[in-house]
């Protein structure tokens, strides 16, 4: 009978990983865990103890892990490894996430994966197929990627830029097939042996993906067809998982335990972190005896009817396939408000090198703030604005981190409104600067009020106007009484701007002191 191998992937939440850990050991099967050493080494801690005593439980070899970097990939391969040595019973290997909850019994899967001796894996050509809808496709292999695209953007882009400019395109390894898919496969042993001793023997592949983008959609997808023939792979992944047209993933709730069971799939992915009566469901259901199942595969057929037909019929409750409505309770949102934009850059800049807190400067303001691929929501302001909370939770789960710093213009009242109405916790700080007659007049020019040679009477007309419309802006903010709201202003010394930046971070004086030191802080 088929033993399963879990290879966890996880970051937070230990409470949820450690009964998800305790839910899939139960009948037998085994895990190992993978835990982002870059996270709470307390959250770490926690688990490790709760854990260290069940024999069906390894931790792999932590690295720090950043989206679209190969370390995701060496994760996986730490945990398959410790897998492949702790249980050298196990024929399964089956990735998950600490998002992904099992919606078939034990028996059902184990049933399953002996009457199926194939490896379930998205292999599709990744240069033929039209698996990547938008953004960068052949240049996430045909050029080096050295930076974290999230952490260090202006580098992770001028750094590719210049080798098309110097003509330093590559050419992938000889010998393999680019394939492109869903990082999560399920893999029988053989596979998983033979692919870890392809890592130990191929080093130029290892080199080579090491600076690709992405490549834990590439990596495993190429090297299992490689080596395992075709007709022993089937191109699909056992996880449920959708996507909206903007690349949002699908969540999951209460309403929505018979649904998950009918679907020809053995895990579903992602389950609301709130949806409490359906992990309670679904826990019971994996370690459980056999039900009665009614597969009928709906889900993709549904969710296209839904999202582009609207609610007709509103078949299931209300919050059915909505497009993530909450940014997150768990989440911290930090919102830099600020009519001089080049100051807030200037101080959300200071605050990530200082803090480590990432920053998206002003993205519902400015078309061209550097973002990430997301599908296509990032696209245009008209898009990011009409799905605001579903890019600001993107942002978090593609960021890993539940802290997030952005910059908001005074007179987006709307967007401070939708944020702070939101479940997640939402802090302001308000940069409060003086504007000359000069700044003014340039204000005007540049927002095309006035012209370069525009009277001065008619700019003598405008600049009073603009002052007014800022401080009206301004105590429209203000007059709202938002909590955790914060202010600095060009007026006062950096020491008095200190505990407001301290309290607003959640840091420490000194590091908010380093922050309101910044030089030329306000200056235009």
């Amino acid at each position: 009978m088929a033993k399963i191998a879990y290879i966890l992937l996880c970051h937070k939440d230990p409470e949820a990983i450690i009964q998800q850990a305790e839910g899939l050991t139960s009948v037998g099967d085994c895990i190992a865990i993978h835990f982002d050493a870059s996270a709470d080494s307390a959250a770490y801690a926690q688990i490790t103890t709760a854990l260290g005593d069940n024999p069906n439980v390894v931790f792999a070899k932590r690295v720090s892990c950043g989206w679209g970097e190969w370390s995701l990939v060496q994760g996986s391969l730490n945990a398959m490894k410790a897998a492949n040595d702790a249980f050298p019973d196990a024929t399964h290997f089956y990735m998950v996430s600490g998002d992904c909850m099992a919606i078939k019994p034990a028996s059902y899967t184990h049933r399953f994966l002996d009457e199926n001796d194939v490896d379930f894996i998205e292999c599709n050509d990744f240069f033929e197929s039209d698996w990547i809808k938008t953004g960068m496709k052949e240049d996430r292999l045909h050029y080096r990627h050295f930076f974290n695209e999230r952490e260090n953007k202006a580098l992770f882009y001028n750094t590719y830029k210049l080798q098309k400019t110097l003509g330093l395109k590559r050419e992938v390894p000889k010998g393999l097939s680019m394939k492109i898919g869903s990082q999560w496969w399920c893999l029988r042993r053989r596979t998983v042996e033979a692919v870890l001793k392809f890592v130990q023997e191929r080093k130029d592949v290892i080199k080579f993906f090491k600076t690709t983008w992405i490549p834990d959609e590439t990596f495993f997808q190429t090297v299992v067809l490689h080596l395992v023939p075709k007709e022993e792979i089937v191109n699909r992944t056992l996880t449920f998982l959708m996507f909206s047209d903007y690349g949002m993933p699908v969540t999951f709730f209460n309403d929505q335990y018979d649904f998950l069971l009918s679907q020809d799939s053995l895990f579903a992915r992602k389950i609301s972190a709130e949806a409490h009566d359906l992990k309670d469901k679904l826990g019971r259901l994996y370690s459980g005896g056999d039900v009665e199942l009614n597969l009928t595969n709906e889900g993709r057929v549904l969710h296209k009817f839904l999202t582009t037909r609207g609610r007709e019929g509103r078949r299931f409750a209300t919050r059915f396939w909505e497009r993530e409505s909450t940014i997150g309770r768990e989440r911290e949102l930090l919102i830099v408000v600020c009519k001089k934009w080049h100051v807030a850059k200037r101080l959300v800049h200071a605050a990530e090198q200082a803090t480590g807190i990432r920053s998206y400067a002003y993205l519902f303001d400015e078309q061209d703030t550097a973002m990430p691929d997301m599908g296509g929501i990032e696209r245009t302001l008209e898009k990011r604005a009409r799905h605001r909370r579903a890019v600001m939770r993107l942002l978090f789960e593609r960021s890993f981190t539940d802290r997030l710093m952005i910059c908001a213009d005074p007179a987006n009242v709307e967007l401070l409104e939708d944020f702070y109405s939101d479940r997640c916790t939402t802090r302001m700080l308000e940069l409060a600067c003086s504007f000359d007659d000069e700044y003014l007049r340039g204000h005007a020019i540049r927002t095309g009020l006035a012209g370069p040679t525009s009277s001065e009477d008619t700019i003598k007309r405008i600049v009073p106007t603009i002052r007014m419309d800022f401080a009206y802006e301004s105590n429209a903010v203000r007059d709202r009484n938002y909590p955790n709201f914060y202010s600095i202003s060009d007026r006062n010394e950096p020491e008095e701007n200190t505990m407001q930046i301290s309290a607003f971070m959640d840091v420490t004086e000194d590091k908010a002191r380093e922050i309101a030191h910044t030089p030329f802080l306000f200056a235009d």
